[in-house]
């Protein structure tokens, strides 16, 4: 017996930052756990999802993780307007075996790396660095993620902490009080005497 696979299924869900907005499957899109990031200057071939969004006139960046796309727009049109049409068209992307990315991570980030900015991946940090990764990654990231976002360790020098923000963060209004009420203080809390600073790079 066939195993029936369920439809993308495709809501909306506002972010913190009002120039974009997240687009939720209930299947997901990509299982490699990585982030990617277009905007229309980007070499567009890894990701045909990407390119058919950007082909659209108010969309400015495209932002794939896990089960979710976060759309940036410009300031042409409101969201009301559009949200619909690309809920449609996601659903009828993703339903007719559209391809989302169509390269492997490790393929994806040599080429995604010429225009955003790397960070170091988790295999290759030690000491103070990977506590503070790991910190990021359990209890940080969900909540980014949650608002059409995502955030990475890039660096540790002297008590200062930088993190690259991607997707509905980057650039965001609310990110700085993020960043400062919440990061910082966890970080201070969970590493008392070796965090003084946390400040943001957006990807």
């Amino acid at each position: 017996m066939e195993k029936t696979i369920a439809p993308h299924n495709i809501y909306a869900e506002s972010t913190p930052n009002p120039a974009t907005m997240k687009f939720v499957s209930n299947r997901y899109l990509v299982i490699d756990g990585q982030v990617y990031e277009y905007g229309l200057e980007d070499d567009l071939d890894n990701s045909p999802l990407a390119a058919k969004l950007l082909n659209f006139p108010f969309i400015s960046k495209v932002f794939i993780a896990s089960n979710f796309v976060t759309i940036t727009k410009t300031d042409i049109i409101e969201w009301e307007d559009v949200i619909h049409q690309l809920r449609d068209f996601l659903g009828e992307f993703l339903n007719n075996s559209g391809v989302v990315v169509k390269v492997s991570a490790s393929e994806l980030n040599q080429e995604v790396k010429k225009s955003t900015i790397a960070t170091p991946t988790r295999e290759s940090l030690e000491g103070i660095d990977g506590k503070i990764a790991d910190i990021l990654d359990e209890y940080i990231r969900p909540a980014v993620e949650s608002d059409g976002g995502a955030i990475h360790f890039h660096s540790y020098d002297e008590g200062k902490v930088s993190v690259v923000l991607k997707g509905a963060c980057s650039g965001c209004p609310s990110s700085t009080m993020t960043l400062k009420v919440g990061i910082e203080n966890m970080l201070k809390e969970m590493l008392p005497g070796q965090v003084n600073e946390v400040i943001a790079i957006n990807g």
